[in-house]
């Protein structure tokens, strides 16, 4: 009997570059989002000119955070319909100025509105690159890798996060440094413009479907596409909903046990538990996500990580505590981040399988920046009031019950297992 070949071997090389090229976007793109959540506990305090403690700082802390939600939806829409009109070269290219010059002017801030403002237009930037970076490696990559390549893709933003966390460490409490390392990333425009080249699939859309390319009329007036678009927006709800308001709180609940502890390195330790450890974990399960769902299907796997998500929130905020093992945190942490971080690799891979050429920039790019605003009033409203009024660890299992809407919506749409892209 023959052996089936490796998915890899089909691979060619201008495809791996592709993939590095559309990665290292993704990665300079979590970094930029990241840094906020890295630099905010000392840069929000100096610019509203209050104590660390203050009730002030968690509630802007929460606010900036929808705002950078609105500003992803916002600029996720334009450019993904822009990528589809113009191609993904281009746009990809001007994603990545926007994020990178504006994370790098906010070195110069001395007004808390002038953090909100640049927070905005970087997430305009960062909206805009991933849908371009996951439409393009869904068409140039044949089908039996692209379940593999698409989730390596989001995959490589845990990078993103630990160089982030890197240089958060490094510049300690000089917030304004990490932001002019923000701007490195627009070097790899120039790679970008040399490197890349239309895909087969997106030219023959532009030569076929000109009038149609990146149109939310069709997207949204069609009710094939329009029934997919909205049940990928409420999906990428649940992952970002709690992303922001549930899984980053790794870090604040690393802190909250090491000052039960007296620890007095809680600061540094915390950042370290939630920027490297459970992050390696959110990496593993991200990656898993492919060769899960090539075995179980998109939308069952997406129902088991759900219910493991929710699960693991419950466990981190009660077992640790009850043990007062900061040890224990630790160990459990990269499981509570495989499943509740890894379901974002899932719409990489799903997200542009739903939609035909001339709309899958487009397409993605609403599931997933809808996606966001339907998050922001969670986190300008809802998880700002309950970690005001709420223990720490109430609010976060509160929160946590989110991951449960993941499987009402999960019955309204397709699975795209074995299937090829729609044309």
């Amino acid at each position: 009997m023959t052996q089936p070949v490796a998915w890899y071997r089909e691979v060619t090389r201008y495809q791996w570059l592709v993939l590095v090229i559309a990665s290292l976007g993704w990665v300079f793109d979590a970094f930029e989002g990241q840094l906020y959540n890295i630099t905010r506990a000392d840069m929000l305090p100096a610019l509203l000119h209050v104590a660390p403690d203050h009730a002030s700082v968690k509630v802007w802390g929460e606010r900036f955070l929808g705002i950078f939600l609105l500003g992803g939806t916002l600029g996720g829409w334009v450019f993904s319909s822009l990528a589809d009109r113009w191609g993904r070269k281009p746009v990809m290219a001007l994603t990545i100025l926007c994020y990178s010059v504006f994370s790098g002017l906010t070195a110069l801030a001395t007004e808390v509105w002038h953090v909100g403002a640049l927070r905005f237009l970087v997430a305009m930037g960062v909206g805009g690159e991933w849908a371009v970076g996951a439409a393009l490696v869904a068409e140039v990559f044949p089908p039996r890798a692209r379940e593999r390549a698409s989730v390596i893709f989001h995959a490589t933003s845990v990078f993103g996060l630990w160089l982030a966390a890197s240089v958060g460490l490094w510049v300690g409490s000089q917030w304004r440094y990490a932001y002019v390392v923000g701007v490195i990333p627009a070097l790899l425009v120039f790679w970008v413009r040399a490197g890349l080249k239309e895909p087969e699939a997106w030219r023959t859309a532009k030569e076929t479907k000109s009038d149609q390319l990146g149109s939310f009329r069709e997207l949204l007036g069609d009710p094939r596409w329009r029934r997919r678009a909205i049940g990928g927006a409420l999906l990428a709800m649940v992952g970002l909903a709690t992303f922001w308001g549930v899984v980053i709180a790794g870090q604040d609940l690393s802190a909250a046990l090491l000052k039960q502890l007296g620890d007095p390195n809680f600061g540094d330790k915390s950042k370290i538990a939630f920027g490297f450890i459970q992050t390696a974990g959110a990496g593993i399960g991200m990656l898993a996500f492919g060769p899960l769902s090539s075995r179980w299907g998109r939308r069952s796997t997406f129902a088991m990580m759900h219910v493991c998500a929710l699960v693991m929130t419950i466990v981190i905020c009660t077992v640790p505590f009850h043990f007062q093992s900061y040890a224990l945190m630790l160990c459990l942490l990269p499981i509570f981040g495989f499943f509740a971080q890894g379901i974002h690799a899932g719409y990489a891979l799903y997200f542009p399988e739903l939609f035909p050429t001339h709309l899958r920039a487009t397409g993605a790019g609403f599931c997933f920046n809808t996606g966001r605003i339907l998050a922001a009033p969670v986190l300008i409203w809802l998880s700002a009031e309950l970690k005001r009024v709420l223990d720490l660890r109430v609010a976060e299992m509160t929160l946590g019950m989110l991951f449960l809407v993941g499987l009402v919506v999960l019955p309204m749409l397709p699975e795209t297992k074995g299937e090829d892209l729609p044309e």
